[in-house]
């Protein structure tokens, strides 16, 4: 996994036939020289396809005759005005790479009735299971069987929300790097430059979004709804994938996630505070994420329109690094608690439904536990697009504590605990979860009796009519006066 934030670019391959190869793609102009002033390599033509080139996926397997085509591509983003990033690049490479295939060479498809039917039932039948889990009613209204590009198309939105405020920073920084006085003279430069920017960040995050959806079996694999609640999501093909290796019956592995994907539904339908919680969360780490502006300065001040690649050189050596001051490190706290406190709900309620009927559900359980402590969907994703990447030792905390607060409240003094995020575990009661599950909690049916019965005293109190004027209440009124006048 990268260590730099927004995972730009890959270290570029040896060809597979060493220094013959290295002959070849100099002969070809690869790199800077005049046949490629651009510095740009395109597959099968000069310069190759290294992964640290941000434009290549663009234009796919292009035959060098068709560089006035690609000329023309760069103008378009280079006169790109969106927001700070492109996201109708993002979404086109995204839908590129889903189209190559995974390296495993199995190619997207798209989805047969007989796998839906199938995806439909496994949904239906884990709703059934999980009533017996968990207090909270059934949140999949419906179930769908996605390809890979159906679930870029239906995810990019919630993408967009994420990735976004970090973007802006870095279009910002790249603005504000130039002297005052040199602003209104570089107007163009500096046009030029955010364009660029926003197309680098379309293109990272266009191959990070076709990447992952090789991967996720589900909509809710990084555990933040990425689609409306109401509707559980499936990926027949990845699912295949996941299951082909772990000897375990394929409907078995179906159902167990759609056990996981039913679990997220129920939990962000019906806790209507969690969504704007976890992306205020992702708001509030993105905002302290700054820009290294020595950098940027010396990658501005050096800048050749000849070789936009210089900028993702710099973006690559580090760029972007986390504010290390209390507040942003509250905001990494805030924000990893929270998404191990949905992961683990998750795990425990799906656990809990699927061990009394699923013979692989401890097996299935420490498959995707380990899936993430090795670098699954949800660390990358999040390493790649913000420069976060989840501890699972977190993941495994919160589950044992869910566990065991089933264990010492039953279901219902467990999910009520959604109730209100003030009612949540802490990062501190994550390091020690029988401490938070012991400690002298509240008689919440105590506390609801004395509620119900505040409101059925006031509701017992007589009204004032319409006609009664200011000060003149009820006898009892006028003898509660009297005796508040006894008492001065």
């Amino acid at each position: 996994m990268s260590d730099t934030p927004f995972g730009f670019g890959l270290p570029p391959e040896e060809p597979e036939d060493g220094d013959e190869g290295k002959k070849k793609d100099q002969q070809g102009g690869g790199g800077q020289g005049p046949a490629n002033p651009f510095g740009f390599g395109f597959p099968g033509g000069p310069g190759g396809a290294g992964g640290d080139n941000p434009f290549a996926a663009m234009f796919g397997s292009m035959n060098p005759n068709d560089l006035g085509a690609a000329f023309q591509q760069l103008g378009q983003m280079l006169s790109y005005e969106g927001g700070p990033v492109n996201w109708d690049m993002a979404k086109d490479i995204a839908r590129q790479t889903v189209s190559q295939g995974t390296q495993d060479g199995v190619k997207d498809a798209s989805v047969g009735p007989a796998e839906r039917t199938a995806v439909e039932e496994a949904v239906r039948l884990a709703d059934l299971w999980l009533d017996d889990a968990t207090s909270l009613p059934s949140g999949a209204g419906s179930a769908v069987a996605w390809s890979r590009a159906e679930w870029v198309e239906a995810t990019l939105p919630v993408w967009k929300e994420l990735v976004d405020p970090v973007a802006e920073r870095v279009g910002m920084a790249m603005g504000d790097v130039l002297p005052e006085e040199m602003q209104a003279m570089a107007g163009p430069l500096i046009g030029m430059m955010r364009s660029m920017g926003g197309a680098m960040f379309g293109s990272q995050i266009g191959q990070a979004l076709g990447t992952l959806a090789g991967e996720v079996v589900g909509s809710t694999d990084v555990g933040l709804p990425l689609i409306p609640a109401g509707k559980a999501a499936l990926l027949p093909l990845n699912i295949e994938s996941f299951g082909k290796d772990l000897s375990v019956p394929m409907e078995e592995v179906r159902l167990y996630l759609a056990l996981r994907e039913a679990a997220h539904q129920r939990l962000f339908a019906h806790v209507p505070w969690l969504r704007s919680h976890l992306f205020g969360a992702v708001d509030g780490y993105a905002r302290g994420i700054k820009v290294d502006t020595t950098k940027l300065e010396d990658v501005v001040g050096q800048f050749d329109p000849q070789n936009p690649e210089q900028i993702q050189e710099a973006l690559q050596q580090g760029m972007f690094q986390p504010e290390d001051t209390p507040q942003q490190k509250a905001a990494l706290a805030r924000l990893e608690t929270a998404l191990a406190l949905v992961e683990g709900w998750v795990d425990a309620v799906v656990h809990a439904a699927a061990k009394p009927r699923l013979a692989s559900a401890d097996a299935l359980r420490e498959t995707l536990r380990r899936r993430r402590a090795t670098g699954g969907p949800a660390e990358q994703t999040f390493a790649t697009l913000i420069g976060l990447e989840l501890r699972p030792r977190r993941l495994r905390d919160a589950s044992r504590l869910w566990a065991s607060l089933t264990d010492a409240r039953g279901v219902d003094g467990r999910d009520g605990l959604w109730a209100h995020p003030d009612m949540l575990p802490t990062a501190s009661d994550l390091d020690d979860p029988d401490g938070f599950v012991h400690h002298e909690q509240l008689d919440f049916s105590e506390l609801d009796k004395m509620l119900g019965d505040a409101a059925s005293g006031s509701a017992d109190k007589p009204n004032l009519s319409k006609d009664d004027e200011p000060g003149k209440g009820t006898d009892s009124a006028q003898d509660d006066q009297g005796e508040g006048d006894s008492d001065k």
